[in-house]
This record gives structure tokens, C-alpha cells and sequence, in this order.
């Protein structure tokens, strides 16, 4: 099949949307699909190491002094969203692709709008949810207003309705969306992992080596984005009580960008000697950093539903998971993860401090997760899209996608 995927979005950075949306294009296209990426006008090529054929296209510059690659809301992206809409347009209109898979809200509009004005062409719309539009403007401090957030949330819901089909990355959204949806329910389709990546890696103590880190500490490590919603300031706050309490027993490892808050607080309350602070993280420098520790950290909670693809690619580097009592990491990690019930820096500072005091249950929660990274490939998430797909065209019934039932495929 054709499929041409709209990424309202600078791509490609190394953070989790864009890794999703390169990941899951990569995964199709060794199926033998044909892809192109319609995307904003900046942002970097596919990583080489990928050795895709995928096809690039972007809007012009004429925000050219628009260069903002992190995560969060920008008035002038309904700019950037008009000219990408025109550019998806001449994209459907030339290329006749069979399928608009579009990522986040913006896409799922733009796709929409696209597949109504070309109706005779019969293009399926895939809409791939995130997480909430809403909530995660609130997250980065917009939408104060109450009017505001009633407005966006009703937005949020119109479009949930828009595509044939619907997917999204967290059991938790998923659950979401099927209130708005009275047709097709939402499938859930998960972050995956490339677990090639973490094989033929040096040692966990060479690696500590290289990083410079110390081999008598327990090393914890975040790798993600920088920012509010991700739970870094909850995180900071939890290291600098752990760090006050005892500064013997662990180090930290904060992997990700953007630069700014994170460095700050760093200096700020002289915890340079306690933390190793690497920014930016590129995506293929991933898999060695991870390995040179010994527990990843997810802050994140649930108030952007979002699943946290940095669970997976810790799992896959044999580590156990400190995180927060949800849906979705539950459903990730079942007995690979120290669970926090107390969502608050002192709920996570208090977890950190639980496991330094019982360190023998790590081998068997590594042993666990490096076993579970493997039943989450890209390759299966492309699967069940095409799957999907062969359902809506009637092609077969849904009782046969991927084994399961259809109580247990839909909500």
C-alpha cells in the first residue's frame, strides 16, 4: 500500500513522538509499503543507520525564523499546520496514496479535511493518537482559562471521532476515546522497541568506564524529554532529597534535552558530582547509555494519558523500572517495575531510597523485563495497522486480527 503519513511536527528529533513516528514508518515500509512523510520545515534527516527509503517532504520556509524543535503548544504552529494541510493536499492529490495515517490531533484534522475534499479518490484515514490534546497544553501552561480548556477539550473530542480508524499508544487514552467514539472503537497499538540495538554491546562496566561513572554506587537513569509534563521537575526534587539524605549510595544519569531548567537546578544546588548530565541524547547513542546503568526511572504521570516509550527501551536494556502506579506501566512492566502509589517527589524520593535498601530483587526484575522487551516489536505494531486495514476493507473479520477475540481487541 501507499501511505502518506502527516507528522504535524518537527521531524526528526530524538524524543518519543518523533521516535514513534519514524519507527512505526521504518516497520511499514519493511513490510513493502510505500511512505512518505509530509512534516514541517525543520528538523533533521533519518538517522543513517536506518538505511530507509522513505520519502521526506516538507513545507516551505517561510517561518524561517520558526526553529523550535522540543515538545509544547506555539501559536505560530497554526501557520506551520495551514501549510502543511496544503502540502498533504498536493501530496494525496499527486501521489493517490491509499491511506492518510495521520499522527496527533493537528494530523488527524489535516488528514480528515484531505480525505473529504478528495472523497472520490476513497483514501482510509488512520488517525494515531499521542495522548490529550488538552491535557497536554495544560501540561506546558496554556489553556489557564477555563473557557479555554472547555473550547479544547470539545475540539479534542470532534476529532477523536474523525478517523476509520483509530489508535492509541496508551491503554489509558485508548480508554478515553472510546467515550467519544460511537462507531469503531479505538485499538490500542504500543510503543515498540528495537532490541537488535542492545545486543552485542560492551560490558555494563566497560560502559561505566567510558560514561565516567562510579562502580560502587547504584546508578539510576532517566533518558527522555526535559520537560514539565515528562515529570522532570518531579524527578530533580526526588534526587536532591536522596542526595541530602545519603550522597554515598547512588549516582544519576539525566539523558535528554531541552537544555535549560534541568542544568540550572543542577548547578544551583551543587549536584554536578552526583549526576551525569548528557545533553542532547541522540537516539542511536541510546542503547549504550542505558546499559551502563542499573535502574531506569519514569517520572511520568497520567495527566496527558500518555504510554511512555522510554519504558521499553529501558526493559530491552535489561533494566528494572521505578515508576508510578498506572494503567499503562503496569501493562508494560508487570513484575519488572517498582511501583510508587505516591505520585509526588517525595513518593518517588522515598521508592529510589526503597530500592538502594533491598538491592537483591534488581536481577530477578532485569532477568523479567530483558525477557518481556521482545513481545513489543515495531514489526507486530505494523502488522495489526495492515491488519486493521485488511478489516475495514472487509477483507476479513475482526475475530482474526493478531489471535485475539473481539471483546478482547476492542473497549
Amino acid at each position: 500500500m501507499k501511505f502518506l503519513i502527516v507528522a504535524p511536527t518537527p521531524f526528526f528529533t530524538s524524543r518519543g513522538t518523533h521516535i514513534r513516528i519514524l519507527e512505526e514508518a521504518i516497520a511499514l515500509e519493511h513490510r513493502g509499503n510505500e511512505i512518505t512523510i509530509a512534516t514541517y520545515h525543520i528538523g533533521g534527516d533519518i538517522p543513517p543507520q536506518f538505511q530507509s527509503k522513505i520519502d521526506v517532504r516538507r513545507i516551505r520556509r517561510w517561518l524561517f525564523w520558526y526553529k523550535k524543535l522540543e515538545a509544547g503548544a506555539d501559536w505560530q504552529k497554526l501557520i506551520l499546520d495551514v501549510m502543511l494541510l496544503r502540502k498533504v493536499f498536493f501530496l494525496a492529490r499527486t501521489q493517490k496514496p491509499d491511506v492518510i495515517y495521520a499522527h496527533l490531533h493537528e494530523g488527524a484534522l489535516i488528514g480528515w479535511i484531505v480525505k473529504k475534499v478528495l472523497f472520490h479518490r476513497k483514501i482510509k484515514l488512520v488517525v494515531d493518537m499521542h495522548g490529550s490534546l488538552t491535557g497536554e497544553m495544560h501540561s506546558h501552561g496554556y489553556l489557564e482559562f477555563r473557557f479555554l480548556r472547555l473550547l479544547f477539550s470539545w475540539i479534542e473530542r470532534r476529532i477523536n471521532m474523525l478517523g476509520d480508524i483509530t489508535v492509541a499508544s496508551s491503554w489509558e487514552y485508548a480508554e478515553h476515546i472510546a467515550q467519544d467514539r460511537l462507531s469503531s472503537h479505538p485499538e490500542v497499538l504500543v510503543d515498540g522497541v528495537n532490541v537488535r540495538s542492545y545486543q552485542k554491546l560492551p560490558s555494563a562496566k566497560e560502559l561505566k568506564v567510558q560514561f565516567n561513572l562510579p562502580q560502587n554506587k547504584t546508578i539510576f537513569v532517566y533518558a527522555g524529554a526535559f520537560l514539565p509534563n515528562k515529570g522532570i521537575k518531579t524527578l530533580l526534587w526526588a534526587i536532591r532529597d536522596i542526595i541530602r539524605r545519603d550522597s554515598s549510595l547512588a549516582h544519576f544519569v539525566l539523558a535528554g534535552s531541552p537544555p535549560g531548567y534541568v542544568e540550572a537546578f543542577i548547578r544551583d544546588n551543587k549536584l554536578e558530582r552526583n549526576i551525569t548530565y548528557i545533553c542532547p541524547l541522540d537516539y542511536a547513542d541510546m542503547p549504550r547509555v542505558l546499559s551502563a546503568c542499573d535502574i531506569g526511572i519514569d517520572p511520568k504521570d497520567s495527566s496527558t494519558a500518555q504510554a511512555s516509550g522510554k519504558i521499553l527501551q529501558y526493559m530491552a536494556a535489561g533494566l528494572p523500572v521505578l515508576c508510578f502506579d498506572r494503567v499503562n506501566n503496569r501493562r508494560y512492566l508487570e513484575e519488572g517495575g517498582y511501583y510508587v502509589q505516591d505520585a509526588t517527589a517525595d513518593g518517588l524520593a522515598q521508592g529510589i531510597w526503597e530500592i538502594m535498601k533491598y538491592p537483591d530483587a534488581i536481577t530477578e526484575k532485569r532477568r523479567s523485563n530483558f525477557q518481556r522487551a521482545s513481545e513489543f516489536s515495531w514489526d507486530s505494531g505494523a502488522r495489526k495497522i495492515e491488519e486493521l486495514i485488511a478489516i475495514f476493507d472487509g477483507v476479513f473479520a475482526p475475530t482474526s486480527v493478531s489471535g485475539y477475540t473481539k471483546k478482547e481487541r476492542y473497549w
